[in-house]
């Protein structure tokens, strides 16, 4: 029985949006100035995390749900159901939409929807989000985008560090200039362009935008989705419920000092933000520290955690 937590090295992408800050606050070796992802936990085939520890070493986190089935409790699925990111918005990222399972199962080759949520880490002072949209029917949204009335259409929300947002498939939303966010989201590489600012890239190219699919996917009209935090003290640990629905359960917890845990027969995903910490299973000790991303095997019954941190985990629903 495979007993440790599975380490992993996160992939990095480089987007016409990104910056450094995945460098400057977390220390990563990023490739480039206009790094905005950090793939953190992943078993997607379009960047799988590497395995750093253990048996599997070297090996991708989509070879162990394909061949190591059990680590993850059997579930079923031809891939592995959850994606850990960081995003680094440097500037705005894209008006867009995801896509939800079945329209994304028929269009996209069988790809997942992507239902996500985000964590503001840190963010500048007035900064925001597009979040949702004032258009009352499909017609009255199609017009808006044919003319561009853009800040007509489009909701704008003020955020600062520690905001939560749930954003099911279906959800027009962009990540604003200057956040940094930790988003948990369905294994799902289908994003839909709605506006892009009319920027170009290095060769002066402007990007594509999927506005027919856009329109065809998008929830009208946009209902805003309330989150409703649940708190507890579970020994040294501070545990806030962020949300439960039907693709993942997510949840903050800071930790100052020592609690035990058990899985209950789930795998859970761990992405620590700030701080440092032990892991014990079986008497064995693993550290980790602020941008270590590990996940704790349904194979592990029990274990413990030490330290003074802050990190976000998840478990798929």
């Amino acid at each position: 029985m495979y007993s440790e937590p599975l380490f992993l090295k996160p992939i990095f992408k480089e987007r016409i949006w990104g910056g450094t800050a995945l460098q400057e606050k977390f220390q990563y070796d990023i490739p480039s100035q206009s790094t905005g992802e950090c793939w953190a936990i992943s078993g997607h085939k379009n960047g799988p995390s590497i395995i750093q520890n253990g048996p599997l070493a070297g090996e991708s986190l989509q070879y162990a749900w394909e061949h190591h089935r059990e680590l993850f409790n059997h579930e079923q699925g031809k891939q592995f159901p959850l994606l850990v990111k960081i995003l680094d918005a440097n500037t705005d990222l894209s008006v867009q939409v995801h896509p939800n399972d079945d329209y994304a199962f028929v269009h996209e080759q069988g790809e997942l929807g992507k239902t996500e949520c985000w964590y503001v880490i840190d963010c500048d002072e007035g900064a925001e989000l597009i979040l949702g949209h004032h258009a009352k029917t499909k017609e009255e949204l199609r017009s808006f985008i044919e003319e561009g009335q853009w800040e007509k259409l489009l909701k704008k929300v003020p955020i600062q560090p520690g905001d939560f947002f749930y954003v099911p498939s279906g959800t027009v939303h962009a990540i604003g200039k200057g956040t940094l966010i930790l988003e948990t989201q369905q294994s799902s590489d289908t994003t839909y362009r709605v506006y892009d600012y009319e920027r170009v890239d290095e060769n002066g190219q402007k990007r594509e935008l999927h506005i027919k699919e856009s329109i065809q996917v998008m929830s009208v009209p946009h209902e805003d989705f309330k989150v409703n935090p649940i708190s507890r003290q579970n020994q040294g640990l501070l545990e806030k419920k962020l949300v439960t629905e039907a693709y993942f359960t997510v949840f903050h917890g800071t930790l100052n000092g020592e609690v035990e845990k058990e899985t209950n027969g789930k795998f859970l995903l761990f992405s620590c933000i700030s701080g440092s910490g032990e892991i014990k299973v079986d008497k064995k000790l693993f550290p980790f520290n602020k941008g270590s991303h590990f996940i704790i095997p349904a194979t592990v019954n029990g274990f413990s955690l030490s330290g003074k941190a802050e990190f976000i985990y998840s478990f798929s629903s």
